[in-house]
């Protein structure tokens, strides 16, 4: 069974280098940036200096989502939908930019909380019962991953509707580089695991 497409498998290897690339290029551009107390949606607001910089990455992002979502079938198909859906949210909270440093767009927020939310929830959906697949999508580590992650976005989305709150940027940055990171785990450890059963099948024995 082919469980993860060579598309699927470059993406994994790219998503997390170009998370954490965009904020860190984009603020390192914009002198006085804190990346602690400011999001990274505010590299990409229409006052921004970087804007185009942080939105090309964001742009990046969500494409790598649909590749991921396309060709990763090791995933189950709402799990795969909810993933293409991410992708697109993110096209969405990048077009509908926040207008200032001061202020937010409802829009944003609307496409910017739907993609925490379903990169929350793609492992539960995802999740297979067959023991032909591998462990990382199978029930223990599905439901123990979206529960992990619905904690982490509650906080973060409860710290980014404080505007006391002096930390929002970090917890944003740890939440999605690990929401972004553990795809990306996942389709490795897929695609070692589809690798090992080639190896191991009876008509590659002695080869």
């Amino acid at each position: 069974m082919n469980f993860v497409g060579r598309p699927a498998l470059i993406a994994a290897m790219i998503g997390p280098i170009q998370a954490a690339l965009g904020w860190i290029v984009a603020g390192s551009l914009w002198p006085g940036y804190d990346h602690i107390t400011k999001t990274i949606s505010d590299l990409a607001a229409d006052d921004s200096p970087v804007k185009w910089v942080q939105s090309s990455f964001f742009l990046l992002g969500g494409t790598l989502s649909l590749v991921a979502a396309v060709w990763a079938p090791v995933l189950s198909l709402p799990g795969r939908v909810t993933i293409f859906l991410a992708g697109l949210t993110t096209y969405g909270l990048t077009i509908f930019a926040t207008p200032t440093q001061e202020t937010s767009s409802f829009w944003h927020r609307v496409f910017a909380i739907a993609t925490f939310v379903l990169m929350s929830a793609w492992p539960l959906f995802s999740m297979r019962f067959d023991r032909s697949y591998p462990w990382v999508v199978r029930p223990v580590a599905a439901v123990t991953s979206t529960l992990i992650f619905a904690i982490g976005s509650i906080a973060f989305l409860s710290v980014w509707t404080n505007p006391e709150q002096p930390m929002v940027g970090l917890w944003e940055r740890i939440i999605a580089e690990a929401q972004v990171l553990y795809l990306s785990v996942v389709i490795y450890l897929a695609y070692r695991h589809q690798q090992r059963a080639v190896l191991a099948s009876p008509g590659t024995a002695g080869t």
